[in-house]
């Protein structure tokens, strides 16, 4: 092979070497994984719908997909449950280290139990005071969600409109320690509001929403989630 032409042939591969489209690596994806806390009632759980289809799992899916490693959803929330009974059971957890995520959405059974709306402001308040603390004090890392209207279901639209003020005195609350305590809340009430109208919100049970509605809170919040956990 005469000199010239050997060089010809390195040339080419060097040029063939150098167009080759670059692998980009999800700059999150070297990120430590990273550890989920939801806390609640059955709206957190997913009453009557399954656990991969409850808000805090779709989530979760929603956040491994943007390269986020969630390698734990921890769940504190129980049907039936008041702010008490999760501030309660919060104590209870032997918890351990603090979480890059915490929502929180309470007090649709403290109206549902008729107790005083003076008891939600004050335990709402610990339990978002505790949210940040297990979020190490990253309050960007916070999400209050709204509590959902449940006057636009079958079980409740009997008594829709007495249902649907108290929730909105409920949300009222929780709006005002949110925006007080500097954490993001995001609105999912207006969408249980569709209950009614729009086919496939509601499970099975007439109560609770389906996994389509809870898509749809996800759908609402995830990029803002994202967003905030980014900055």
């Amino acid at each position: 092979m005469t000199l010239p032409y050997y060089f010809l042939i390195l040339s080419i591969l060097f040029l063939n070497n150098s167009c080759k489209p670059q692998t980009q690596e999800n700059p999150r994806s070297s990120k430590k994984s990273f550890r989920y806390l939801a806390l609640g009632d059955s709206y957190t759980i997913g009453e009557s719908v399954p656990s991969e289809q409850n808000y805090p799992h779709l989530l979760e899916k929603k956040l491994n997909q943007e390269g986020f490693n969630v390698k734990e959803t921890k769940i504190i929330a129980q049907t039936g449950w008041r702010t008490d009974d999760l501030i309660n059971a919060i104590n209870n957890e032997e918890l351990r280290g603090t979480y890059d995520v915490v929502t929180l959405l309470i007090g649709v059974n403290n109206q549902y139990q008729h107790k005083p709306i003076d008891q939600y402001k004050k335990e709402f308040r610990v339990l978002l005071q505790t949210a940040i603390k297990l979020a190490n004090g990253k309050k960007e890392r916070v999400f209050v969600v709204s509590i959902p209207d449940y006057g636009y279901t079958p079980f409740g639209k009997e008594k829709q409109s007495e249902i649907s003020k108290d929730i909105d005195l409920y949300n009222k609350i929780n709006k005002a320690i949110s925006a007080e305590l500097a954490v993001k809340r995001f609105d999912i009430t207006p969408i249980s509001r569709e209950g009614l109208k729009s086919k496939g919100l509601v499970a099975k049970d007439g109560l609770h929403p389906s996994g389509k509605m809870y898509q749809e809170w996800v759908d609402l919040f995830s990029k803002s989630t994202i967003d905030s956990i980014n900055n």
